[in-house]
């Protein structure tokens, strides 16, 4: 079975989002029509952007006020996109954007949802996902049956299309019949939290964290130093955080960030739940540590069992070498 499905694109400078572009991805491999959908200031600039990757259609919601508003406040518009492209599956990235709007939207375009979506596919008329549930120690599939479905694929679970340039055209859509109340708690400024200097945590493909083996805060150079030869993020336990060597913007696991990139590398981490929690969807996870009964080994695919301060200067002169950078 095939349907048409619409795509949420996020966006910024213009330019869709690595996640929404898994997210064209996903909905080019269920064949059938594929539409996009953008709101905010910039909207139209951005839908021409569907484009780029094979969309041909796109709705394009041109209004500022929906920046600065919750989710809730698009759905008048992105029932409206779906409905004018006849779509019967609507897809988002795995945002906070994304997933605020999959319960909206689910509930006032009466469909089944589904969030930390890693699978998808038809079968016998139902679309059938997969995710990881319970912390990534099971997996859960479901049958999404009924007219519409609304669901949010988990980030980096999926690779982005190819450019395939086609001619597209951008339909303007209003903002729709918006609440009052939905527009009151107005956003007024954005503070970004502090980071490393490479990728942020929850879009990286690579993400390099450290534990509590570091043993302090004038050793954590070693873990930026490997993150930064191989163009990753930084992230932390929650021991380093909450021992103040790192701000907790950079805490991976059940009270921080939850992330799934492509390679994972703790090292000095042990393995609490808590943490493994925040990092068990990582495609490969890579352990460092001087303790070989840590739990981390148990989910990890590599392990290192040795001292890390002999470890990673080695690994990062290696990985510089590889990649032809000049010697830190």
């Amino acid at each position: 079975m095939s349907a048409g499905v619409l795509v949420v694109g996020e966006f910024a400078d213009g330019h869709l989002g690595g996640a929404t572009l898994e997210a064209i991805g996903v909905a080019r491999s269920l064949g059938g029509p594929v539409a996009g959908y953008v709101a905010g200031a910039g909207a139209r600039s951005a839908a021409a952007d569907f484009g780029r990757y094979g969309v041909a259609t796109a709705y394009a919601v041109e209004d500022p006020q929906l920046d600065r508003a919750p989710a809730g406040a698009r759905t008048p518009s992105l029932r409206a996109a779906a409905e004018a492209a006849g779509a019967t599956v609507v897809l988002v990235a795995g945002s906070t954007l994304g997933r605020d709007l999959v319960g909206r939207l689910a509930i006032e375009w009466d469909a089944a949802s589904a969030t930390g979506v890693t699978e998808l596919a038809w079968a016998d008329g139902a679309l059938r996902v997969r995710r990881p549930i319970f912390g990534g120690r099971a997996t859960e599939t479901r049958r999404l049956e009924g007219e519409r479905r609304v669901v949010a694929i988990r980030p980096h679970a999926f690779p982005a299309p190819p450019e395939a340039a086609t001619p597209g055209t951008v339909h303007e859509l209003p903002s729709g019949a918006v609440a009052p109340a939905l527009l009151a708690p107005e956003r007024t400024g954005v503070a970004a939290a502090a980071r490393g200097s490479g990728p942020g945590l929850t879009d990286a493909s690579i993400v390099v964290s450290g534990g509590r083996g570091v043993r302090s805060p004038e050793n954590f150079h070693l873990v930026e130093e490997l993150a930064a030869s191989l163009g990753a993020a930084v992230g932390a336990s929650r021991a380093v955080t909450d021992a103040g060597w790192r701000p907790t913007s950079f805490q991976v696991g059940q009270t921080g960030r939850a992330v799934s990139p492509q390679l994972y590398i703790a090292v000095g981490i042990s393995g609490a739940i808590q943490h493994i929690v925040g990092m068990i969807s990582s495609r490969v996870i890579v352990a460092i540590n001087s303790d070989a009964s840590a739990p981390i080994f148990r989910v990890a695919d590599y392990g290192i069992v040795g001292d890390l301060f002999q470890i990673l200067p080695a690994l990062t002169a290696e990985v510089r070498r590889v990649r032809g950078m000049p010697a830190a």
